[in-house]
């Protein structure tokens, strides 16, 4: 079988934030500190080696960089100064850009002056949008969010952004699945596909391999972030938007855009405040870390990294004033303020979710489960042989 060598991929991947590849020397340390290194999957120094080599065929099908968390163990131990961590989290952004079919999210991890353009252009966009398209007659007296933006409209753009999202989220992470999965993905048997269906879930809900790092901090960061986004994702487009009941409540009452204000101990008032509170704890601690440089995870940041958690940062931020300022019955600048809050939060969402960081809690899961479905499938086929 003939191995396409790819001269240009050190210099390509350098676009990706690749800077010190080239240090290594292979003495293999890298991967005996790693707490998740296996037999079957070991890394980070095979990924180097694929690197150094130009070996963009096997990297592209390899599933290592998303059984990475990015501990840091390995550059802290590295002997020669390779960070072989950050390696591996750039291998992350170029394995994006290349399950992303459309193109974006190599544009957003080559160049910080795209990134931006269309981040600024989105959120201007939705201001003015907010600004033509208001209704006539809002209530200066009170902070009735529905009689200036009214609730139905609010809700088609919501279900209408999700749609969209969801679409290039899901077909990019089909892709994903695709490339691990290789020439297996049509010969293993569905029995296997759906007996390791719980690895999906597990993974995604509990970031469980990262668990198994000696930083568990790390660990709970990680948590907070996942967890306290999916459940502002849930809350927003399944249960607030879809139209649907839940906990006894009808579907006029739990819509993206609402005036009621729920009960202190009401479930949907505390999974919104689990998530503004996980979401400020987790962004707030990788910002200063970032900025301080205090592990290696946070000593080499990309554009991209400083862009998520910021924008992160802004749209919980924001969210807090508007759910106060709605509080305390300030009508202007409860409206100002949910403005400013849509022209953050939704540039995010369209844009960051699909094609750059957010994207890693679609794949990492997706990843661990092809891992264990293909494990099996391989132990199965050594048994048999």
């Amino acid at each position: 079988m003939s191995v396409r060598v790819d001269p240009n991929l050190m210099k390509e991947l350098e676009a990706f934030g690749l800077k010190d590849a080239n240090k290594c020397f292979h003495c293999g340390n890298c991967t005996a500190v790693c707490p998740l290194s296996t037999p079957e999957n070991p890394f980070p120094r095979k990924l180097v080696k694929y690197v150094q080599m130009g070996l963009t065929d096997r990297l592209v099908e390899r599933s290592e960089p998303w059984l990475c968390y990015y501990c840091g163990d390995c550059s802290d131990n590295c002997p020669r100064g390779a960070d072989p961590g950050e390696t591996m989290m750039v291998l992350r952004r170029y394995l994006t850009s290349k399950y992303d079919w459309t193109g974006f999210a190599r544009k957003f991890y080559t160049s910080e002056k795209f990134e931006i353009i269309a981040v600024t252009i989105v959120g201007i966009l939705v201001g003015l949008a907010m600004w033509i398209f208001h209704a006539g007659n809002p209530n200066m007296e009170h902070a009735q969010l529905n009689t200036v933006w009214p609730a139905p409209a609010i809700e088609i753009g919501d279900l209408i952004m999700a749609g969209v999202l969801s679409f290039f989220l899901l077909s990019n992470t089909y892709r994903c699945f695709k490339f691990v999965m290789g020439d297996l993905r049509t010969k293993i048997p569905i029995k296997i596909y759906v007996r390791k269906a719980w690895e999906l879930v597990a993974h995604f809900l509990t970031q469980k391999k990262l668990g198994e790092c000696t930083d568990k901090v790390q660990w709970l960061v990680h948590l907070f972030i996942m967890t306290g986004y999916s459940t502002v994702f849930m809350l927003v487009v399944i249960f607030l938007a879809g139209g649907i009941h839940v906990i006894g409540l009808s579907w006029d009452k739990i819509m993206f855009q609402r005036d009621v204000i729920y009960p202190f101990f009401h479930p949907v008032r505390l999974l919104g405040y689990y998530a503004t509170a996980a979401l400020l704890y987790g962004t707030t601690y990788a910002l200063i870390g970032r900025i301080k440089k205090r592990k290696a995870p946070y000593k080499n940041s990309h554009g991209t990294d400083w862009m998520f958690l910021i924008l992160l940062e802004l749209t919980t931020f924001t969210g807090i004033l508007v759910h106060f300022s709605r509080l305390l019955d300030l009508a202007l600048t409860t409206y100002v303020i949910y403005v400013i809050h849509l022209m953050v939060a939704v540039p995010m969402l369209v844009l960051e979710v699909p094609f750059a960081k957010w994207a890693h809690l679609a794949f990492r899961p997706v990843v661990a489960y092809a891992s264990a479905v293909k494990e099996e499938y391989l132990q199965g086929e050594t048994s048999q042989a």
